[in-house]
């Protein structure tokens, strides 16, 4: 039902013509009204809810392999990294290789060499890994491969080096053993 009322609380003033219109409706039809648009808004609501909680599932997944990929000590670069260290403080590589000596993996089509190849495998339930990659220095053409093994210790839950060494490429070809516990 609508209905309108003229004067009051507004017409006080004296002279003022105004009309005031008040406007209402039946409360049944407005709590009709409002329980569809809560449960459709609860709807909504709830939806939006679940897209939130994907979004925050995929991104700690990322930052979960992220975290494993780059931090943690299992995984191949930093395998890589700790063995061309190794191989840049050993003095018969800087003596074969010269001082400056810098690691690359296999080269990819754009011509890029940041690929290291690894193979993971399990043997007698542990983890094991091996690497190649190739090292060169400051000694015009000599140019090397670098092989690395590394096995998963059950009490520290690290891998540790079970060999590396180094094929010479260029004439005389040996090999050169940086670290040997097989």
């Amino acid at each position: 039902s609508i209905g309108t009322q003229a004067g009051g609380p507004r017409s006080e003033k004296p002279g003022g013509n105004s009309k005031h219109v008040s406007v209402q409706r039946d409360r049944k039809e407005e709590t009709l009204l409002s329980a569809a648009q809560k449960v459709k808004e609860a709807g909504r609501d709830f939806t939006y809810f679940i897209v939130v909680l994907v979004g925050i599932g995929v991104t700690g997944g990322l930052f979960y392999v992220i975290f494993k990929e780059l931090f943690s000590s299992s995984s191949p670069s930093k395998v890589y990294g700790h063995a061309l260290e190794k191989c840049r403080s050993h003095p018969e590589i800087i003596g074969v290789f010269g001082e400056s000596i810098k690691g690359y993996g296999e080269a990819t089509r754009r011509g890029r060499r940041q690929l290291v190849s690894h193979i993971e495998y399990v043997k007698d339930g542990l983890k094991h890994m091996r690497l190649k990659f190739y090292i060169e220095g400051s000694e015009p053409g000599k140019r090397g491969t670098v092989h690395v093994e590394v096995k998963e210790n059950p009490e520290r839950g690290r891998f540790e080096v079970r060999y590396i060494f180094v094929d010479v490429d260029t004439y005389p070809r040996r090999t050169i053993v940086i670290e040997d516990n097989r």
